[in-house]
Formats: structure tokens, sequence, C-alpha cells
């Protein structure tokens, strides 16, 4: 049986995404194996993340910096924004390496049974972004969900007032599905054949 410390450590492993009781027994059991080699690095870096940890004021991402990685990167195309409803969706996108531009992160999607709102995302700072100039295209990358879908036209209607162009990822995406979870392949391909809504 094991001690009441290492117990904690299994359950508070197992309530991370994709980890079970008994996958996070077997990754606390590998930590512990490979203490110095595994456990003692992974330490290290969760208490520099901890301590470092911030939201980008401008789009929303998670990151040790502010503004984020993406933000204050010179060669980023500041007049294209890919806006997502999360930070993992921002991410699954850049892995891609195919979008030049910047993000903007929701911090969600309208839900009606879930109780968000469209005051309950940023979707005024993203207006605020639009309103102070230099963006020509709003790439609205939202999951092939209903309430994804939902808060894709919802924005579009916001947004329809400015001088931009408003494209949305090609309907390749599995109906259902969450953009963390697709290949790169996919996603290429969806930002490949986006097109303009309505």
């Amino acid at each position: 049986m094991a001690s009441a410390e290492i117990d904690t450590l299994i359950q508070a492993l197992s309530r991370l995404p994709g980890l079970g009781p008994r996958s996070a027994r077997r990754a606390v059991l590998h930590l512990i194996k490979k203490r110095e080699t595994a456990m003692a690095p992974l330490l290290r870096a969760l208490e520099a993340v901890n301590e470092k940890l911030s939201t980008c004021s401008i789009c929303g991402n998670i990151d040790t910096t502010d503004p984020c990685g993406v933000c204050s990167d010179p060669r980023r195309d500041g007049s294209s924004l890919c806006v997502v409803e999360e930070v993992a969706d921002l991410w699954a996108l850049d892995r891609s390496r195919l979008f030049p531009g910047k993000y903007h992160v929701l911090g969600g999607r309208l839900s009606a049974l879930d109780g968000v709102r469209p005051e309950d995302l940023t979707i005024d700072r993203l207006v605020r972004r639009i309103e102070a100039g230099g963006v020509d295209e709003i790439v609205l990358a939202m999951n092939a969900t209903l309430e994804g879908q939902t808060t894709a036209h919802y924005v579009a209607d916001r947004l329809e007032a400015f001088p931009v162009r408003v494209t949305q990822l090609a309907h390749g995406l599995p109906v259902g599905g969450e953009l963390d979870y697709l290949d790169e392949g996919t996603l290429a391909q969806a930002l490949r054949a986006r097109r303009p809504i309505g």
C-alpha cells in the first residue's frame, strides 16, 4: 500500500485529462523509479512554469511572458487574426505552422445550456483589436460543434460593420471534433480551404 503522500500524487495526476487512476499509478511508479532523471526535472519544470505563468493581455494565450511569444514575434503577420475557442486550439493550429498571422482566444464558446453568454467571452476585446486597425482578415477557427458554429456566426455578425474579410475553416473537420485532437494534416487542409462566411 502506498503512503498518503504518494496516494495524493496519484489522485492529483488521475484528474488530468487522459489519465485515469491506473494510468496515474503507472506514471507515479515510473517517476519514483526514475527519480533523478524523470521526477526531479519534472518538478523543476513545474515550478518554473508555475512561477512565470501568465495570460497574454493581447490574445489570451497562456505563456511565461506577456505579451506571449506569438504576439511579440515580429515575423507574424498582424493583418490576419485567427480566432479560436481555447488556448489548446491555438496551440494545435500553431503546430501546423501554416498560419502566419496572430491569434485571439475567446476563452470558450457560446452555450445556452452551460450559461455561457457573449459577455463571458473576449469578443469585445476582439472588436477593440479590429477597431485599432491593421487587421484585414479574421479566420474563425471554431470547433465543428453546434456551439462552435453558433459562436462563429455570432462573431461574424459582430464584425459585419468592419472592413475585414471574415473566413472560417473548411468543413473537412469532423462534426463534433475538437481541434486539439486533430492531426496536423487535417488542420493544414482546413486552413488552406478556409472560406468566407455568409
